[in-house]
């Protein structure tokens, strides 16, 4: 039976770096494009980070279709209530009831579609009425 001594960290030698000194070099050699494999290490032991992103969380609340409506294209204040049920949507998605935002999405995207429709018709009817108008009065 073998009984040499075993060191904590069996590469460490009298007098070499210390911890914080190798994670400076190994920080300064993947700095410099140094590959990781290359750069000189002492069984530090290697740490990692995980973030959790989570991608369910884009609901699209449509607050800017819906301001825009409510200034401009306000046909029967169907931009306001979707502007409204906008706020409502933005609430619930930072509260996290995420199915709850995404009903008053869908109900907001639905009452800013209407109001731009019916202005859009609006705004056409009274372009071709003005222009028979004006087309009787030259003849």
């Amino acid at each position: 039976m073998n009984h040499t001594s075993q060191h904590f960290f069996p590469h460490a030698v009298p007098g070499s770096l210390s911890t914080s000194e190798t994670l400076k070099e190994e920080h300064e050699g993947a700095a410099l494009g140094v590959p990781l494999g290359l750069v000189p290490h002492n069984s530090v032991p290697m740490t990692s980070t995980v973030i959790n992103i989570r991608s369910d969380t884009s609901v699209p609340d449509h607050v800017v279709w819906s301001l825009f409506n409510t200034l401009f294209m306000n046909f029967c204040c169907l931009g306001f209530v979707a502007f409204a049920y906008s706020v409502k949507s933005r609430d619930r998605k930072m509260v996290g009831d995420l199915t709850g935002a995404q009903s008053y999405a869908s109900t907001a995207k639905c009452l800013n579609i209407t109001a731009l429709v019916f202005s859009l018709l609006l705004v056409i009817t009274l372009i071709i009425g003005l222009i028979t108008l004006l087309m009787r009065r030259a003849a």
